[in-house]
């Protein structure tokens, strides 16, 4: 692998180098994930896309520090960081599961205080904004925990068997879990930007009908496409996705 930047600060990684790229992706990570889970996109896009990838506090590098457990503090924090990298050229999000979250709450806070939309929002695995379900995962013991990102089969099952791993990884879970799982959508005007939404047909967390109503939080062009798998259809089916997100941010660069 190779050995990631840091862009501005702890906040933004990047994988390889700006080789001048006319666009670039932003890429928001799922609860308990980090920026390398992104690195294949990276080097799958480049060097049409410049990928940028955020680290959230508690993980890998970051692991001495608290997670932050409120979506909106996760957000502003995520935004001041970003701020220098959205002017020079069209820039995407992307957010998978609470990284959709993440990221529509951070184009919300440019279109507010820039005046400026994302070219595009890609919100994969994660149900609307508006529509919430009454969880409390954060709330379970370890084991409780351990099952839930075991059901998600989101993590390698042989590091969730390895107690010094699960020791490190745990809080930045649960803060992640709590901060999603509390999130309640502020009032605001609807994002101006296309909206297309990622979601797998077997997603537990994710029906239709909840992926289609992110509809309402943009003005803008909406699309939603359907991937065969669960909750993290993409780490089953990754040149699919791939595929599919190159072919959105053509469209909307």
């Amino acid at each position: 692998m190779a050995h990631s930047s840091t862009v501005g600060d702890t906040w933004v990684r990047r994988f390889h180098e700006d080789s001048g790229a006319a666009a670039r992706l932003v890429c928001f990570p799922h609860a308990g994930g980090a920026a390398s889970f992104y690195f294949p996109v990276s080097a799958a896009l480049r060097p049409r896309t410049e990928v940028l990838a955020v680290q959230y506090p508690g993980r890998q590098d970051r692991r001495a520090e608290d997670p932050i457990t409120d979506i909106g503090t996760l957000a502003d924090q995520v935004f001041d960081a970003l701020r220098p990298r959205l002017d020079d050229r069209p820039v995407h999000f992307f957010g998978h599961s609470m990284g959709a979250i993440v990221a529509f709450e951070v184009a919300r806070r440019m279109e507010r205080e820039d005046g400026r939309s994302p070219a595009a929002l890609v919100a994969s695995g994660r149900r609307a904004p508006s529509r919430r379900r009454a969880e409390s995962v954060h709330l379970r013991d370890d084991d409780g925990l351990i099952a839930e990102l075991k059901r998600l089969n989101g993590t390698g099952g042989a590091l969730l068997e390895d107690e010094e791993l699960i020791r490190m990884f745990l809080p930045a879970v649960r803060g992640d879990y709590e901060a999603i799982e509390t999130y309640v959508c502020p009032p605001g005007p609807p994002l101006g930007c296309p909206v297309t939404v990622f979601v797998g047909d077997d997603d537990p967390h994710v029906t239709l009908d909840e992926a289609r109503a992110w509809r309402e939080h943009t003005t803008g062009p909406f699309d939603i496409q359907v991937f065969e798998g669960g909750h993290f259809y993409l780490t089953a089916r990754p040149q699919e996705t791939l595929a599919r997100l190159a072919d959105v941010l053509s469209a909307h660069s």
